[in-house]
């Protein structure tokens, strides 16, 4: 179906030309109405001759009143200034010139529009100017907001303490914040940018290559560990978490989050460290460790409690109550004692004699000290206890208990011996005046006078009188005992360890220096044992109320020298002198028969060594024993 085509196109008739002109006007109007423009046509006095609606609307006032209005009257003076100027060189080039101003509607509302102005010269040589009106208040609003965003998220770039870039695919930067300068060790960014960040980043180039394989498989990473090279060479351990880019639907690069977690790294070393030391120090422990929940549940079971109690940690660890290797109702009693304040403190219990139950039914004897563990509310979380096997100790005790007794027996018989010894050495005497009287005699009396026999009577009785002295003399000073090599720092650790319960019940605190490097020496090890503990005892009972005990050795070219020093009662001056006599004491009640110094004197003596004392009195005794190193006589 054709379709026709209306032209305005001028006629011969004046009418007729009116006519399409009136419709052609009519027309433009309309086509001006449709658009999202305001339009308004005003001349050199700027009196508007033509505006659209929508200019109207832009102004906030009706059409009518609009072209009633001179265009400058509707913007500011800055404004109308402003167009005049830029009228004036728009028509100077011939060309339409574009402006944004902010206009005052009628209402009172402030609009941001765009004014675009072409000014045309008429036929009769006046000016009239076509303006095109455009509101971009929103499109204004909406650039504040996107400029005030971007502020936003670039104050955010920029402060974040994290390190946050943007990078090619082929592994160059394009942006990053100031906190990944800094962790990475650039001044400036134009350095920063120019890296490689396969070569000068990453400490193993193939980690890049599996990241890249894996983000791009992904779409992104997440907390993945790293190893990159400062700028210095330091190497430092990262979190990398990162997103792909796309352009066009193509990956073009990666952007992302960088954390340091360095320092984090080093802490968990030294708690990994930590705790592995810890769990050596206990495992290498000759004690019993053995922890619990509140439950009575094992968590911990470490090889001395293996060994002492004959169960695999395997075996208790999460499976065994602690109550278990308790008699019945101890494990009460114990919970009890640790959370009253008399045993060690609340939580605490320092030292509780007890049977511990090994796995094949033995009953063993034992000391348990023990804690509770609180968390930081204060409540109790579990319990850890030290389990000591006291079989050897104990029977140590025990034979410790026969010597000290057969030593007062031997001091018994020393002093029988000493006082035979004296009265021998006072009977030999006379003894021998009167056998010499008799051989006097017999030389006198012929060999057949009866009184001959009596004197040889006489003389034989004086002689076996002679021989029964020299045995009690043999008797008071038996055979010397065979001497060996002997450690001296090990003869006093061990009466030291025999001797500590009693110290600690004594409250004495025991300090020891013994030199690692001291010889052995020649001795009689009973002997010597006998010295060393009647002397330690002595200091002992020598601070009833409890004190300090120091034991100190050393040597040099020829002897060794041991040291016992006591904070005791001391040793008043008017009888330092007698304290090595037979028979002398010093202790109110009566605990031997003052032969213990003696007897210490005599065998330090017989080994070629000497002791000497020093004391004060209320401040304690000092006592100085030397021994030769090659041995006595």
């Amino acid at each position: 179906m054709a379709q026709s085509t209306k032209r305005y196109t001028p006629n011969n008739g004046r009418s007729g030309e009116l006519n399409q002109r009136s419709e052609f006007l009519k027309l433009l109007e309309k086509i001006t109405e449709m658009g999202d423009d305001g339009i308004i046509v005003f001349d050199h006095n700027s009196r508007i001759e033509f505006a659209n609606q929508m200019a109207a609307d832009i102004f906030g006032i009706s059409k009518e009143d609009l072209l009633k209005s001179k265009f400058y009257q509707l913007i500011g003076r800055a404004d109308q200034e402003f167009l005049a100027d830029i009228l004036s060189r728009g028509r100077d080039v011939g060309q339409k010139i574009c402006a944004e101003l902010t206009i005052r509607t009628s209402r009172g509302e402030d609009k941001e529009v765009e004014v675009c102005v072409a000014p045309t010269e008429t036929e009769n040589g006046s000016t009239r100017v076509y303006t095109y009106i455009r509101d971009i208040t929103e499109r204004k609003l909406y650039e504040k907001e996107l400029r005030t965003s971007e502020e936003k998220y670039r104050n955010l770039f920029e402060s974040v303490r994290h390190g946050i870039y943007i990078s090619t695919k082929e592994g160059r930067f394009l942006d990053c914040n100031p906190a990944l300068l800094e962790m990475l060790g650039y001044d400036s960014k134009e350095e920063f940018l120019q890296i490689d960040i396969v070569k000068d980043l990453y400490l193993k180039p193939e980690d890049r290559i599996a990241f890249q394989k894996l983000i791009e498989e992904q779409g992104f990473v997440k907390d993945l560990e790293l190893q990159f090279k400062k700028k210095n060479k330091e190497i430092i351990t990262v979190l990398l978490t990162a997103h792909v880019r796309r352009e066009n639907g193509e990956i073009v690069g990666y952007q992302g989050i960088i954390v340091d977690i360095t320092e984090r790294k080093r802490m968990e070393k030294e708690l990994r460290d930590t705790n592995q030391f810890l769990m050596r120090l206990i495992e290498s422990s000759v004690d019993g460790i053995i922890a619990a929940d509140t439950e009575g549940k094992v968590l911990i079971f470490n090889k001395g409690a293996e060994n002492i109690l004959g169960y695999k940690a395997e075996e208790v660890v999460g499976k065994m109550n602690i109550k278990s290797i308790y008699p019945p109702g101890v494990a009460r009693e114990v919970l009890k004692k640790l959370r009253s304040p008399d045993y060690g403190g609340v939580g605490k219990l320092t030292s509780f004699p007890l049977m511990f139950r090994r796995k094949d039914g033995e009953l063993i004897e034992g000391d348990l000290s023990a804690a509770i563990i609180y968390d930081e509310h204060g409540r109790e979380t579990a319990s850890v206890g030290i389990f000591k096997d006291l079989r050897e100790r104990l029977s140590i005790e025990r034979e410790l208990r026969k010597t000290q007794e057969a030593l007062l027996q031997s001091e018994k018989l020393a002093a029988m011996g000493r006082l035979t010894s004296q009265i021998a050495h006072e009977l030999n005497n006379p003894i021998y005046g009167i056998m010499n009287t008799l051989e006097l005699l017999k030389s006198e009396i012929p060999p057949d006078s009866k009184r001959r026999k009596v004197l040889e009577l006489a003389l034989a009785e004086t002689v076996r009188l002679s021989d029964m002295l020299r045995s009690m003399l043999s008797f008071s000073k038996p055979e010397e005992e065979e001497r060996r090599p002997t450690k001296i720092n090990d003869l006093i650790e061990g009466i030291l360890l025999v001797m500590e319960k009693q110290m600690r019940e004594s409250n004495i605190t025991v300090s020891t220096s013994f030199d690692k490097d001291l010889p052995e020496i020649m001795v009689s090890t009973n002997q010597m044992r006998q010295v060393m503990l009647n002397m330690i005892k002595n200091a002992m009972e020598s601070m009833p109320q409890g004190g300090n005990l120091f034991i100190k050795t050393f040597y040099n070219a020829d002897n060794v020298m041991i040291i016992i020093r006591d904070t005791g009662v001391g040793i008043p001056e008017s009888i330092r002198d007698k304290i090595f006599d037979a028979f002398f004491t010093t202790k109110q009640k009566v605990k031997g028969v003052g032969l213990g110094l003696s007897v210490c004197y005599g065998i330090i003596k017989d080994h070629g060594g000497e002791i000497k004392v020093e004391s004060e009195v209320g401040k304690g005794t000092h006592f100085i024993i030397t021994l030769p190193i090659k041995g006595g006589k």
